[in-house]
């Protein structure tokens, strides 16, 4: 006998429906690769002016538009789309005197990436740089989106130096620090000077600023007539360098303190786009659950 018919008996025809996914919208390549965790922004629009970046066989320009489909290479090797998205992580390195803050060095001095965790093909972006001759803490993250922000001057990230000055100063030169002046590439000046104290010729203080210019805290004082002996980054950001945590060594920050330095800069998550193929676990190194707090002695260095 004939099954009588019911609602949902009758297969549907969905299984042979051609579905198809909307094309991504195009972005300017500085801001997809920074996304994918290949470089900051920045990074990126330098290797585009090196003619290290190609779309499909043509040399990339700046500003680029592209949906991240196109077959994307850098140095000749292909840069692959994220096929899922990890969290976000950052890493607060101790950089010492006389490593340098690129990948090579032609010279073949040590660089801050040497000794930096490398799990899952890990791919550290440095937040900022710091010269051969300056150390301190050091942020890393393989969140370019992140570190771009850090870095733009659009969102005031503030830094903050510990300084040793060889020479006097005078009331009227603190105040020139915190009015500006004027250096080669523009007006220039601290948004804090803090006196820390010191003996003989040698003194130590604090600055405050939220601008990332090559060498601008040595020309800064520079431009009043002082010189530098001794420069540490102690803090960017949120992110202070830990007491204890020893010159080329790192802590990890927790989620909860990633989570607030990317809210800091308007980023509202911890997810990323990744495309290692593998979850993230623990990383090497200390870990510390939020910005660090630094107890330093008299005179801090």
């Amino acid at each position: 006998m004939k099954r009588p018919y019911k609602a949902g008996n009758r297969r549907s025809d969905s299984r042979s429906a051609v579905h198809t996914t909307p094309a991504p919208e195009p972005q300017r390549i500085q801001k997809i690769l920074a996304a994918w965790g290949v470089g900051s922004r920045r990074d990126v629009e330098g290797w585009i002016a090196e003619g290290r970046i190609e779309i499909d066989g043509q040399a990339a320009a700046p500003g680029q538009q592209i949906t991240g489909l196109e077959r994307i290479e850098l140095d000749g090797r292909r840069l692959k789309r994220p096929q899922r998205v990890v969290a976000s992580r950052v890493l607060a390195y101790y950089k010492p005197e006389g490593q340098i803050t690129t990948r090579h060095d032609p010279d073949g001095r040590p660089t801050v990436f040497d000794k930096l965790p490398n799990r899952g093909r890990e791919r550290w972006i440095a937040v900022g740089r710091l010269d051969v001759n300056t150390l301190g803490l050091l942020l890393l993250t393989n969140d370019g989106e992140l570190a771009n922000r850090l870095m733009h001057p659009r969102y005031q990230v503030e830094r903050e130096y510990a300084v040793r000055i060889l020479g006097v100063v005078t009331p009227t030169v603190l105040e020139q620090l915190i009015e500006g002046v004027e250096l080669d590439d523009g007006r220039a000046r601290f948004q804090k000077v803090e006196n820390r104290g010191g003996e003989g010729a040698n003194h130590w203080y604090h600055v405050t600023l939220t601008e990332g210019r090559n060498r601008a805290v040595r020309r800064i004082w520079e431009a009043v007539g002082c010189r530098v002996s001794r420069l540490i980054r102690v803090r960017y950001g949120s992110v202070s360098l830990r007491r204890g945590l020893k010159p080329g060594k790192f802590d990890e920050l927790e989620a909860t303190a990633v989570k607030g330095l990317r809210a800091s800069v308007g980023l509202a998550d911890t997810a990323i786009a990744d495309g290692t193929g593998q979850p993230k676990r623990r990383s090497l190194g200390r870990r510390s659950g939020s910005a660090f707090k630094s107890r330093r002695g008299k005179n801090g260095y």
